[in-house]
């Protein structure tokens, strides 16, 4: 069985090479950074916008034992029944078995990353009920038994037309080209899944402590059917998204559609208090918020990486990141990929057998210059780097540092190897590619960056009074 590194390498020497994917991924990225400065620009200040963002989430980090107190009490005075769900396997048990309790034949689920990263689903169905899963993109995927490509457009990998084969195959549709009636397609086949559900589950974007509030953001509507249409409606929430105050809201809503997707403000924006109260025309009978640490509480615990716990999940880094532009989402193998994925998994699933995506990074920068809560992305990248090498050092990359340290603080060795570079650079295309070269690594998809002719020092010997 192979390593998550080793499927990490399959992954992206495939993806790499696969150049209409990666083609289709930045075109489609390329698109949404043109909408994305179109909405920053109408932002007075974004640069202020981000600095007061993240020190409002500083504060409801730092706080967060009195913020989740001040949220539950608010949550349960109004009927709610909060659960507080230490680990992944705790979250699942507590969901199936309200869902058991309620004797319910079939769940619909809008989207929530927090259910991918405890594998409700799968729990679920194996328990025995049917989960459909009503956001587009998500319920695509579903059918093709594939995992979320992106945090924000889960079927962002597909065409028209796969989705249209799609479509044929598991609904029995005509095939077409035109998105609308794709979405036709799937309106009618959800619909009946709405009405007769009997369990709602929703994720959150937002949970507000001062009113003891959900705040779900979505384009589609599917999340306020979702929630409405059923008797019984439980969210799973990790518990970082908590904001301070109801007015936070003013801020993180349009950077969050901003940032997301280039949007002003995304389509519907709900809250949730409680249970239908007594005169409300619509809403569920139950309602149950289960409140996910799975292993939150640990990066808490670090004061040197806790700001990750900052994020809103808007994708933002992923769009940016030149790795996850070539790579694509599946590669990750994780339910949080890109900048941020490669950050906080290595705390959520260990440190040892995910280290290898801190590692996949060019650490160019650009993941930390577009969070909107300012998180410092490629520093943490470095620091679960070091951090690794502290838990279980690797002899042989501690010498090759080490005498790359020796080398480069040696004027007269680092001149010695540089002149030899340009001899061995010269005898290179002889072996290039077969067994005896020793960049084959490296030369099997690039060129081998040239040695300069004459460095600095050289130069400045030479030159002419």
């Amino acid at each position: 069985m192979k390593t998550f590194v080793e499927e990490f390498k399959d992954q992206a020497g495939r993806i790499t090479r696969d150049l209409r994917h990666r083609g289709l991924i930045q075109t489609a990225l390329r698109k949404y950074e043109v909408k994305r400065d179109e909405k920053k620009a109408a932002f007075q200040d974004w640069e202020s916008a981000r600095q007061t963002a993240a020190e409002i989430k500083w504060e409801a980090i730092n706080k967060l034992d009195e913020h989740l107190e001040a949220f539950a009490s608010k949550m349960e005075a109004r009927g709610t029944k909060v659960h507080w769900a230490s680990t992944g396997e705790q979250a699942r048990d507590i969901i199936v078995k309200v869902v058991q309790e309620k004797k319910a034949r079939s769940i619909i689920k809008s989207k929530a990353m927090t259910a991918e990263e405890i594998h409700l689903n799968d729990a679920l169905e194996h328990a025995g009920f049917e989960v459909v899963e009503s956001d587009l993109g998500e319920y695509i995927v579903q059918l093709r038994k594939e995992a979320p490509y992106h945090i924000v457009f889960p079927a962002m990998h597909l065409t028209r037309g796969e989705i249209s084969e799609l479509f044929t195959k598991e609904l029995g549709s005509a095939p077409t080209d035109s998105p609308e009636e794709l979405t036709m397609i799937a309106r009618r086949a959800l619909r009946h899944k709405y009405i007769t559900a009997d369990i709602g589950i929703t994720g959150a974007n937002f949970a507000i402590a001062e009113t003891g509030m959900i705040s779900i953001t979505e384009n589609e509507g599917n999340a306020r059917l979702t929630a409405a249409l059923p008797k019984t409606m439980i969210t799973l929430v990790g518990i970082e998204k908590v904001l301070p105050r109801m007015e936070d809201l003013a801020l993180f809503l349009p950077m969050l559609a901003t940032a997301g997707a280039g949007q002003t403000i995304t389509g519907y924006n709900t809250m949730y208090s409680g249970p239908r109260q007594p005169g409300e025309s619509d809403g569920p009978e139950e309602y149950h918020v289960v409140l996910l640490d799975n292993r939150r509480t640990e990066l808490l615990a670090d004061p040197e990486q806790r700001d990750a716990l900052h994020c809103i999940r808007c994708g933002a880094c992923l769009n940016v990141c030149p790795i996850y532009r070539n790579v694509g989402g599946h590669t990750y193998g994780t339910t949080y990929s890109g900048p941020i994925g490669s950050v906080i998994t290595p705390h959520l699933r260990g440190l040892q057998d995910w280290k290898h995506l801190s590692y996949a990074s060019s650490l160019c920068g650009a993941c930390t210059e577009t969070c909107p809560v300012k998180i410092n992305l490629h520093h943490h990248l470095l620091q679960n780097r070091r951090n690794s090498m502290q838990q279980e050092p690797n002899a042989t990359e501690k010498l090759a540092f080490t005498a790359f340290g020796y080398v480069a603080n040696s004027p007269f060795l680092w001149s010695l190897i540089t002149k030899g570079a340009r001899v061995l650079q010269k005898m290179h295309p002889l072996v290039k590619g077969g067994a005896m070269d020793p960049a084959k690594a490296w030369t099997q998809t690039r060129e081998l960056p040239p040695v300069a002719k004459q460095s600095f020092k050289e130069f400045w010997k030479d030159r002419k009074p």
